[in-house]
C-alpha cells in the first residue's frame, strides 16, 4: 500500500503506528521511496539498509498485532552518519581507506538504543572525511547538498545528517560533534540539532576523531522529536568510560514547563565579532523572543578556539599516524595536510592548551552561577556555495573551511550542552546556539521548545527539491 507520510513528525508516525492507523512497514517504504526520489539531488546517503529496515518494520508490526508493547519511536525511520558502526557495513567515517575494513559485527550503542525504542534504521549518511570538516564536501562520495538550495553547503562534518533531515527524507538522524559538526549542519540546513554534554550519550562503536571532544547526538525538524530521540539514547554504557555512570534523566516530560524564571543572556565580545548581518539578525530575533537583554562575556573565547585547534589536530594526527605513513595519497589532501601538521605540533604547546582548557572550563562554569542559558551564533553566515574557498568579512578575505566553526569550537571545547535552533530567514535559514550548563540539556531543550512554539525558531520546508 502506498502511504504518504510527508510532513509527519517522528512523534506523529509513532502514534499512528501504535494506534494501527499506519503500519511500520508502510512508514518504512514511504521513507525509502522519498530517499529514492530525492537523494539523487541531496547526496545524503552512502548506504541504504532497505532489507534490514523492512525486516525491522515487519517485526514491529508483528508485535503490535500480538498486543505487545512497542517503544516511543515505533516504526520511525532514522539514519546515521557513516562513522557509526552498522552491523554488516564497513564503517567508512567518510574515508576511502576505511572501506577496506571488515563489516562491523555489531551496531553502535546508540543504534541499538534507537531500535530498542522502536526506530527503524534505513541507512548510513555522507560526511566529511574522518569528521575533520566543516563544509559537508567529501572528495570520495561527493558533497552532500543543502535542501534549501542544492548549490550550497550543508556544513559538516555531519553533512548527510543535516541534508537528510532538512530534506525530510527521514525525521531523525544521528551525527557527531567534535568542534561543531552537529551545530553547523543544523544552522546551514535549517533544522534542530542537539550536542549533549560531553559524556552524556555513549560513543561506543563509533569511529573517533578527537576522543576528548567527541560527542554524538540527534538532528530533527522539531524539538519534540529531538527530545524523543535523545531520551531513547540516554543511559550508562560500560563500553564508553566517559558515560559509564551517568543516570537517565528524561527531558520529554519537561519540555512544556516553559521558561519563566530562567536567566538568559546574550554572548558578547568574541561572539559578536566575525559575523555577517544574517547571524546578527538571527541572534537579535531569538533574544527578543526570549526577552533577553543582558550581555555576558565568555572569557578568552578566542584563545579557547585556538587551544581547541591545537588539541584537535594533535589528537587526530595521533589516531591516523599509521594511515598517514602507509596510504597518504588515499586521504582528502586537505585533511591529510592538516593531520600531518598536527603530528608536528610541539608537545609543550599541547600541554599548554590542555592547562588552559582546565582554566577556561572553570571560568565558564562560574558564569552559570548567574545565568541559566547563553545564546550565541551557531555559524557566522548562512550556507556558502559548494566549492567556495573564501568569504569577505569586514573587508578581510577569510578561508571558509577554517572559519565556519568560529563560534562552536569554544563551546564544545569544554563539553557544554547546546541545542542549535533554526531561524527561518530569507532566502536561507541560519542557526543560533542555546547553551546551558553541564548536564542541563533539559534547560536548553525547554528554551528551544518555547522558541518553536513562539514561531521564533522553525525548520523551513525544503525548497531545493
Amino acid at each position: 500500500m502506498s502511504v504518504n507520510t510527508d510532513g509527519m513528525s517522528a512523534q506523529q508516525i509513532a502514534q499512528a503506528i501504535t494506534d494501527r492507523k499506519l503500519s511500520a512497514l508502510d512508514a518504512t517504504e514511504a521513507a525509502l521511496a522519498r530517499i529514492a526520489v530525492h537523494d539523487g539531488v541531496l547526496n545524503s546517503f552512502t548506504d541504504i539498509t532497505a532489507d534490514r529496515a523492512r525486516a525491522t518494520a515487519r517485526a514491529i508490526d508483528a508485535k503490535i498485532a500480538a498486543g505487545e508493547k512497542v517503544g516511543p519511536l515505533a516504526g520511525v525511520p532514522f539514519a546515521v552518519k557513516n562513522l557509526f558502526d552498522v552491523k554488516g557495513l564497513s564503517t567508512r567515517a567518510g574515508s576511502k581507506i576505511n572501506r577496506d575494513l571488515a563489516p562491523s559485527s555489531r551496531d553502535a550503542t546508540l543504534i541499538e538504543r534507537m531500535e530498542a525504542a522502536g526506530a527503524v534504521l534505513v541507512g548510513a549518511l555522507n560526511m566529511g572525511e574522518y569528521a575533520y570538516d566543516f563544509t559537508g564536501e567529501n572528495v570520495h562520495d561527493g558533497p552532500s547538498r543543502n535542501p534549501q538550495d542544492p548549490t550550497r553547503m550543508t556544513g559538516g562534518s555531519s553533512g548527510g545528517s543535516g541534508s537528510a533531515v532538512g530534506g525530510a527524507l527521514v525525521p531523525i538522524a544521528l551525527g557527531s560533534d567534535t568542534n561543531g559538526s552537529i551545530r553547523v549542519p543544523s544552522s546551514f540546513c535549517g533544522i534542530f540539532g542537539l550536542k549533549p554534554t560531553y559524556g552524556r550519550l555513549s560513543r561506543a562503536r563509533s569511529f573517533p576523531f578527537v576522543a576528548s571532544f567527541d560527542h554524538l547526538g540527534p538532528f530533527a525538524r522539531n524539538v519534540d522529536d529531538l527530545a524523543l530521540a535523545y531520551d531513547a539514547m540516554q543511559g550508562p554504557d560500560a563500553d564508553d568510560a566517559a558515560c559509564a555512570t551517568r543516570p537517565v534523566e528524561p527531558v520529554t516530560p519537561l519540555l512544556t514547563q516553559g521558561i519563566a524564571g530562567l536567566r538568559i543572556a546574550i554572548a558578547g565580545g568574541y561572539f559578536q565579532k566575525n559575523v555577517f548581518p544574517e547571524a546578527v539578525e538571527a541572534v537579535a530575533r531569538i533574544a527578543k523572543a526570549l526577552d533577553a537583554t543582558q550581555t555576558i562575556e565568555i572569557p578568552e573565547a578566542a584563545r579557547a578556539r585556538a587551544a581547541a585547534y591545537v588539541i584537535s589536530t594533535t589528537e587526530g594526527a595521533s589516531l591516523h599516524l599509521d594511515r598517514l605513513r602507509k596510504r597518504p595519497n588515499d586521504f582528502d589532501p586537505a585533511v591529510r595536510d592538516r593531520l600531518i601538521a598536527g603530528a608536528m605540533v610541539p608537545a609543550p604547546l599541547v600541554d599548554r592548551a590542555q592547562k588552559f582548557r582546565r582554566w577556561y572550563r572553570a571560568k565558564v562554569l562560574e558564569l552559570f552561577k548567574s545565568v541559566d542559558v547563553i545564546i550565541a551564533p551557531a555559524t557566522p553566515c548562512v550556507a556558502p556555495k559548494i566549492g567556495q574557498v573564501n568569504f569577505v568579512l569586514d573587508g578581510v578575505e577569510l578561508p571558509v573551511r577554517a572559519n565556519i566553526g568560529i563560534h562552536t569550537q569554544p563551546i564544545s571545547f569544554i563539553g557544554l550542552p547546546v541545542v542549535a535552533v533554526p531561524v527561518p530567514l530569507e532566502p536561507m535559514p541560519i542557526g543560533v546556539q542555546i547553551i546551558a550548563a553541564p548536564w542541563r540539556e533539559d534547560i536548553a531543550l525547554r528554551v528551544a521548545h518555547a522558541l518553536e512554539k513562539m514561531g521564533a525558531a522553525a525548520a523551513p520546508a525544503p525548497r531545493g527539491l
